[in-house]
């Protein structure tokens, strides 16, 4: 739990969600709201002048982006902890505010328990995600060729059967299907990576990171 008094300003442009997390995050002992604000110029404008520990913010804002107000932030104050606060759970979002500064990055579906305990974990200089974040960032990012061809779980295992040098039939004994079904999902494979014979069937999987 918090060991001291710390400073939150929270900005969202939806004023009752901003009122309705401080008046939740007030009622947490060692924390102090020290504004509202609904756009991030309001926010620059109040921090060139009073010193926060924290920023609590949304990345949907009507007059900046999320991430270029994060990037101010930590340019003009570095030691400001700076922690998203959103909706939005795009796996690009969310590296995209790391990379520019971010100290964490939580879902608006934290519990209060989360969300307090981010907060002491991000005093202490930890990175901190709310649970559902962890589990994207987990998440294995395909490349743009993986999205573009798309192998059902049988493809997957005869490509990697094609790829160990397995033939027809022991791909077939192996899977525990016909010899022709197994020549029917390599004849697909090589329609789907435009490949003119096994050889560069492995190639181009193997380049696209299939293998």
């Amino acid at each position: 739990m918090l060991q001291h008094k710390i400073k939150i300003a929270l900005v969202d442009d939806h004023p009752m969600v901003a009122e309705g997390l401080g008046k939740v995050l007030s009622s947490v002992e060692n924390i102090e709201i020290t504004g509202y604000f609904f756009d991030g110029h309001s926010l620059l404008r109040f921090l060139r002048h009073t010193a926060v520990d924290m920023v609590l913010q949304d990345i949907t804002l009507p007059d900046i982006d999320g991430i270029v107000l994060c990037k101010t932030i930590k340019h003009n104050s570095p030691k400001t902890i700076v922690l998203a606060f959103s909706h939005h759970h795009n796996r690009k979002i969310i590296m995209d505010m790391l990379n520019n500064g971010a100290n964490g990055y939580l879902l608006k579906n934290a519990s209060l328990e989360e969300l307090v305990n981010c907060i002491d974990a991000a005093l202490r200089g930890e990175i901190v995600f709310s649970r559902d974040v962890k589990e994207i960032i987990a998440s294995p990012q395909l490349s743009s060729d993986q999205k573009s061809i798309r192998l059902t779980n049988r493809e997957k295992e005869v490509l990697g059967l094609i790829a160990a040098g397995k033939t027809t039939m022991q791909m077939a004994d192996q899977l525990f299907i016909s010899k022709f079904t197994i020549e029917s999902h390599r004849k697909n494979l090589l329609q789907k990576f435009e490949a003119k014979n096994v050889a560069e069937l492995i190639r181009i999987a193997a380049d696209k990171g299939f293998l």
